[in-house]
């Protein structure tokens, strides 16, 4: 986890535990919870957005192929009637 030990986790707990005292660490604790819930939250909305916008696109793509391929058909079908 970001290429820090068990030790160092612990000093670092120890140092917000001395900088903020008990009363404040379940606070601290929800506060940094609901930030990395919303984080992920704003990622995956934009991961899905992206993936919807690449799906568009590429559907767009091939229905244009097939749209102007069945108009060519369709318009040689009535020159001939």
């Amino acid at each position: 986890m970001f290429g820090l030990g068990g030790q160092e986790l612990l000093l670092i707990l120890f140092v917000v535990l001395l900088f903020f005292g008990p009363s404040k660490l379940p606070e601290l604790a929800r506060g940094l919870g609901k930030g990395m819930r919303e984080f992920k939250k704003a990622q995956a909305d934009l991961e899905h957005e992206f993936n919807k916008v690449a799906e568009n696109s590429e559907a767009e793509d091939k229905p244009v192929e097939a749209v102007a391929s069945k108009e060519a058909q369709s318009g040689s079908e009535s020159k001939k009637s």
